[in-house]
């Protein structure tokens, strides 16, 4: 991230008084522990992207040759 961005929030957040600052660090750290997590779960999912592919194409032979069972959620 760019020092004139940090700066900028810097400068917006001294502006405020301290009773909101603490509010506003409040929420973004709720809002960057939640981008944290969406970037973990696309880091997670593309290492998992192929193997979910070929799952599918296996899925999609398997119905079409007829060997897939339907499943009956209602025994789950």
């Amino acid at each position: 991230m760019s020092s004139t961005v940090i700066t900028t929030v810097v400068q917006m957040m001294e502006s405020l008084p301290i009773e909101v600052q603490e509010r506003v660090l409040e929420h973004l750290r709720e809002y960057i522990d939640d981008l944290q997590d969406e970037i973990q779960w696309d880091r997670s999912f593309q290492k998992t992207q192929e193997k979910l592919v070929a799952a599918a194409r296996r899925a999609k032979q398997e119905i079409a040759e007829g060997h897939a069972i339907a499943m009956d959620y209602d025994q789950l």
